[in-house]
């Protein structure tokens, strides 16, 4: 079968695109590359700081909130409380739960009359101001993380299932309780905190790369659908986010629909650090996570394969001078956290993709 060229708009583009992007047709040359660098790295070299936030996954407005937080105890960092915020509403503090929990942390009533105080000094206790709620959820984790400290385990996760199911049902279990709702959140937010948090060594290669960038180069020249999943009642066509969403599928790993959500996939990597197989992301204000747009795979060479926009064709593009800015880049995990993982939201419509 042959496989289709790349589209005018890139040949005829900057010569080390055009070169770089054409040293990627034959798939066989992408998957050895991509293998070799697997090979070549460990899970060893990987290195988190749990103390830093991650430019660009925080809206801005919340970031001095939540570092201030992370002081209150040595149990918290400011991506674990990142990854718990937005496990509770995904940073909406309009969210109200079916429970009545409200804000972007998720205080039950009875919780928040507790723990409340007017930290923004406008001498009143909202729970839909974060600058309230925010330095109370801290409060709230350090009481919690303190009161366990007999109990046997990791502290942070019975601090998490604490939050989630009550101080009692950890102490009853001597640990994290057997319920579902609970092991999850816990799962989830362990998983989420390296998606918050700024690497300061190498990241670990995906080992789902090699056949995520097989799946999406099998489909070059497949044209793009808005809110298309690749179906076969959408005849196999891809919007952005529903491509990369196919490509990882491919290898077992569950994305998010959305590439706004994509992006908390796994952990952020800087641009020097680029393979293929990372998600590569497009915004409209890069210090704003939620006008994230687009999302391509990188296959090397400063180039990625994507589904642009209606009009287009899965194709290659370069990232660099992409309309919108980009704004970084992601590793997914071999194994991602259940979506959508906000509990005070609404699960996103499928043609919200890119």
């Amino acid at each position: 079968m042959l496989r289709p060229a790349p589209p005018r708009a890139l040949r005829l583009g900057n010569k080390w695109i055009w070169l770089g992007a054409g040293a990627l047709l034959t798939p066989f040359v992408i998957v050895a590359g991509v293998t070799a660098v697997a090979l070549g790295m460990s899970s060893s070299v990987t290195a988190q700081v749990q103390q830093s936030l991650q430019p660009g996954t925080v809206p801005t407005a919340y970031v001095g909130l939540i570092e201030q937080a992370a002081t209150t105890c040595s149990t918290l960092s400011a991506p674990l409380l990142a990854a718990q915020f937005y496990q509770e509403s995904g940073f909406n503090p309009k969210a109200v739960s079916s429970t009545g929990a409200m804000g972007i942390t998720q205080f039950e009533p009875g919780t928040w009359t507790t723990w409340a105080s007017p930290n923004d000094g406008d001498g009143k206790e909202n729970p839909y101001n974060p600058a309230d709620e925010i330095p109370a959820a801290g409060r709230y984790d350090c009481a919690l993380a303190r009161q366990l400290t007999k109990i046997p385990g990791d502290p942070v996760s019975n601090m998490l299932a604490a939050y989630n199911a009550g101080p009692g049902a950890v102490i009853d279990a001597d640990g994290i309780p057997h319920i579902e709702q609970t092991e999850n959140y816990v799962k989830n937010i362990k998983a989420l905190e390296k998606a918050f948090a700024a690497p300061t060594g190498t990241v670990a290669v995906s080992a789902v790369a090699v056949e995520a960038i097989k799946f999406a180069y099998d489909r070059l020249g497949t044209p793009y659908l808005y809110g298309g999943t690749g179906t076969a009642a959408e005849n196999g066509e891809f919007d952005c986010s529903g491509l990369t969403q196919a490509a990882y599928a491919s290898a077992g790993v569950t994305l998010p629909r959305v590439a706004a959500e994509q992006w908390y996939a796994g952990p952020h990597v800087p641009r020097d650090q680029l393979q293929p197989g990372d998600l590569v992301f497009f915004a409209t204000n890069t210090s704003d996570p939620s006008t994230i747009e687009h999302v391509g795979i990188y296959v090397g060479g400063g180039a990625m394969i994507d589904s642009p926009h209606t009009g287009s064709v899965i194709r290659f593009d370069p990232i660099e001078g992409f309309n919108p800015s980009y704004i970084g880049a992601v590793r997914p995990y071999a194994t991602v956290p259940q979506w959508p993982v906000a509990t005070g939201l609404a699960t996103p419509s499928a043609s919200a993709g890119g």
